[in-house]
């Protein structure tokens, strides 16, 4: 069978324009093992993009194989109005032990946007019913991405994915967020005192009082080009949030379970936001949950006689699955019993070295920035001025074609080449994949 020709047959794939796909077909994968993903031909491809940004233990991991498998014969879902399970209770007590201060009440979703979703419709209605109906708009940084539901959309500011949209969506306030490569104060994100904070300040004064929450992809903002901010900002934006009454909204789904060097970034700055979302490597990428996290005394201003009609009346068929529920409580036994996040760390900065040292000298490449694993290359027309590459010649695209032809799948963001592999990433894979990626670089650029 031609398995291409059958996919592009039915399949209209996320996130692409499918006329692309008549010179660059689909590749259809059979099994992954660690980083590695083999094609249908045996070919293979490394995973340094963690098939976005959720596959965070390697295919196929042994322990999740395992706890996914002894699940599924012995209950594979369950209504979860009035029900309950073991996996997800357990779920739920190992991730008190690592969340952050505060967090308490577990509601279940089974995508990241829907968590998004949950958590704006939790902090409106937790001002509704407390005293402050007025409350009813919500705060987000430029360049942030929160999902593609209608309401995560909405606080989200790349125009890629929701300009279109714009006549459907919530009319959010935007605030003009951190930006540390072309820093408009002439600040370095290493040393600042984050002056650019102040427009965040300007904002909550003239808004704050119609303002239920303010949303942030803490320390990372991934679809932005995985631009980079410095941990003050986060310790400012919650004195902030508490001088106002407006709720910190973390949306951890990317940025969790130890993508940024610590379990969550919330953890670099030492504060708690009101509500966490969390998603993506949750389950180690095997099965779809999202969960968003509260306060008790988020939870308390919903608890009361039904009649009152204070519940929170939100529900998905697949909350709390136990199949993902398990998968997820293993990650978390992997984590901690593999010290995965500190071996990890002791990686990055081979990663990041290398990758400095391979790629600063290049002519098009305006800044390398890190986090973690996460590595970024942000290619620019001038050096010196930062003049982005014409975006109409998908500078970015092109790289992301040969290094496919060469077997490293990076899939960039715009022109911004990133690496956000597997926590598991020996160096040996670092080397092949970045002396990949420079000579494809190498190859479109020069």
């Amino acid at each position: 069978m031609d398995w291409q020709k059958e996919d592009l047959k039915y399949i209209w794939h996320p996130c692409s324009q499918m006329k692309d796909y008549e010179t660059l077909p689909p590749i259809v994968i059979e099994r992954g093992e660690g980083i590695n993903l083999y094609d249908i031909n045996g070919k293979c491809y490394k995973d340094v993009i963690s098939s976005w940004w959720c596959n965070l233990l390697g295919h196929c991991n042994p322990r999740i194989n395992e706890a996914l498998k002894k699940q599924v014969d012995t209950l594979e879902h369950v209504i979860f109005a009035n029900f309950s399970h073991k996996p997800v209770i357990t779920l739920c007590e190992e991730l008190m032990k690592v969340l952050p201060k505060g967090l308490c009440k577990f509601n279940f979703a089974d995508n990241g946007s829907s968590a998004i979703e949950m958590s704006l419709k939790m902090s409106f209605q937790y001002h509704y019913q407390t005293g402050n109906p007025q409350k009813k708009r919500f705060m987000a940084l430029t360049d942030a991405y929160h999902g593609e539901t209608l309401g995560a959309l909405a606080v989200g500011g790349v125009d890629l994915y929701s300009e279109l949209y714009k006549p459907l969506l919530l009319d959010v306030i935007r605030i003009d967020g951190p930006d540390c490569f072309r820093c408009p104060y002439g600040k370095c994100r290493d040393n600042c005192n984050c002056e650019c904070f102040e427009k965040a300040e300007e904002a909550f004064q003239k808004h704050a009082d119609e303002t239920a929450a303010i949303i942030v992809e803490p320390l990372l903002q991934g679809s932005a080009g995985m631009k980079v901010y410095p941990p003050l900002y986060l310790k400012k934006l919650r004195e902030l949030c508490d001088e106002y009454n407006v709720h910190l909204i973390a949306d951890e789904i990317a940025t969790g379970y130890g993508r940024t060097g610590k379990m969550f970034a919330f953890d670099h700055a030492g504060v708690s936001p009101d509500i966490m979302c969390l998603s993506k490597g949750l389950t180690g990428g095997y099965m779809p949950m999202a969960v968003a996290i509260t306060t008790q005394k988020i939870y308390d201003a919903f608890y009361d006689d039904y009649l009152k009609g204070k519940a929170f009346m939100h529900s998905h068929t697949y909350a709390g699955n136990p199949l993902a529920c398990s998968c997820a409580v293993e990650v978390l036994r992997i984590l901690k019993d593999e010290n995965i996040i500190e071996k990890a760390n002791k990686r990055a900065v081979y990663f990041n070295r290398i990758i400095k040292e391979k790629f600063l000298p290049l002519k098009n490449v305006g800044e390398v920035r890190s986090i973690g694993l996460i590595n970024a290359i942000e290619l620019v027309k001038n050096k010196e001025t930062k003049e982005p590459l014409d975006s109409t010649k998908r500078t970015g695209y092109q790289i992301y074609k040969k290094a496919l032809e060469k077997g490293v799948i990076l899939r960039p963001l715009g022109d911004v080449i990133y690496f956000n592999p597997p926590l598991i990433i020996e160096e040996e894979d670092m080397d092949f994949v970045t002396d990949i990626a420079l000579e494809c670089v190498n190859s479109v650029l020069i």
